[in-house]
């Protein structure tokens, strides 16, 4: 895409109520709009981060046999009152609202009870187990507080997945390949290493949860981790949880992290208050064992946009970014600039083409702030080199590549990620 045309504009400041770092970079180099605490629009840049995000997870999900589907944001009360999780007493982040009639609807923070009532309508026999969907969508949760930008926000994009079985034995062999399934996105997402799968709280869901946690100074959670990272504890559930497994919470040292995944197994207790009932092979009515599982695409996208940058800007991994490189030139090489533009995009490599007339310096400022992966610059002192010269994100000095080596260049330093 050319920059003339992208519908982007960056900032040398961040709006001064913005206290996130995340949120402070994301909205200077034009990813995303504040409407307000917690609420943030994506313009076309920040779009094409969580569509990376989203496909890098909707493979591996699909690699678990899980089917994509998607769901209604507007949830009837009937729905949860099965299971008392209407009550804001149960559940204290509903957004609610009311149609024109005065009957009262929710704004979905979850879907847990949504698929189970969705599912009764196509799973009755051991037949048709088990199954596995998950979806892309955005959630709304009336958080008390929000400040940690898209972190933490109220209105904000989740893939959760809903697995259902007729047995623990089978819920838990789908349960452990979820985990193994999730470890592969953080890889993929370049937090892999930082990222721990946690002893948890299982709050408005159930006791015990699992949570995928980034070691991250802007996190707002602490957990305690052992000496050779295997075993990682939420706080919030120190004492319970070393007493569960067995182990000394004197051992375990605190560190900051941000959360960016959690799992859940119900057993059969939702399907029991709701009627969600499957026929065995001897003809008996049993209970279905339900499993949900999470993660927060634009949150893990402000946990990367945290760790992933530098005193210029964002510092994106080729796996996610916008762009995998910033064309940008000096002096009158529009022609050689259109054909190199042109030339890459056909490699299928994703170029942003800095075509405005406006001085070096802030190009190569616009680059950095962005995060793109590379910069080429074309100019008349580079090309009477039959050259153009590269730079990293991640470096600070720039090389000079034949022309004829540019594919070959790109392939080894894009398929690092």
């Amino acid at each position: 895409m050319k920059r003339s045309q992208l519908f982007i504009k960056t900032q040398k400041d961040a709006p001064a109520d913005e206290v996130a770092k995340n949120a402070q970079l994301l909205i200077r180099a034009g990813f995303v709009y504040k409407v307000m605490a917690g609420v943030y629009a994506y313009t076309p840049l920040g779009i094409r981060v969580v569509e990376n995000i989203k496909q890098i997870v909707r493979e591996e999900m699909n690699a678990i046999n899980s089917g994509e589907l998607i769901m209604t944001a507007l949830q009837r009360p009937d729905t949860w009152q099965e299971t008392g999780r209407w009550d804001d007493e149960a559940v204290d982040v509903w957004f609610k609202t009311k149609l024109k009639d005065e009957s009262p609807l929710g704004l979905a923070w979850s879907h847990e009870e949504a698929i189970v009532e969705m599912m009764k309508q196509h799973v009755s026999s051991y037949k048709d187990l088990p199954q596995s969907v998950y979806q892309f969508q955005t959630k709304f949760r009336n958080e008390l507080r929000s400040k940690s930008g898209i972190m933490r926000g109220r209105e904000f994009v989740m893939k959760d997945m809903y697995s259902v079985h007729t047995t623990s034995d089978d819920c838990d062999t789908y349960y452990d390949a979820a985990i193994e399934a999730y470890k592969r996105v953080f890889d993929r997402l370049g937090i892999g290493d930082k990222t721990f799968v946690t002893f948890a709280s299982g709050g408005a869901f159930t006791k015990f949860s699992h949570e995928f946690q980034t070691i991250c100074d802007a996190g707002e959670d602490t957990l305690y981790v052992n000496a050779d990272q295997t075993v990682a504890v939420n706080e919030e559930v120190l004492d319970d949880a070393t007493k569960e497994l067995g182990i000394d919470k004197t051992e375990l040292k605190p560190v900051t992290s941000a959360e960016v995944g959690n799992i859940f197994k119900f057993g059969t207790e939702k399907s029991e208050k709701m009627d969600f009932m499957y026929t065995d092979k001897d003809g008996s009515r049993k209970p279905l064992y339900l499993a949900s599982y999470g993660i927060g695409i634009t949150r893990v996208m402000g946990v990367i946009a945290e760790m992933m940058s530098d005193d210029k800007g964002l510092v994106w991994t080729p796996s996610i970014a916008p762009f995998q490189v910033y064309l940008a030139t000096i002096g009158d090489v529009d022609e050689q600039a259109q054909n190199l533009y042109e030339s890459l995009q056909q490699a299928g490599v994703s170029v942003l083409y800095d075509d405005r007339d406006v001085r070096p310096g802030d190009k190569f400022a616009d680059a950095d702030l962005m995060g793109i992966p590379l910069r080429i610059v074309l100019s008349p002192k580079t090309l009477d080199k039959d050259s153009v010269e590269f730079k990293l994100r991640t470096q600070s000095e720039a090389e000079m590549v034949k022309t004829s080596d540019i594919n070959h260049k790109l392939v080894e330093i894009l398929k690092k990620d």
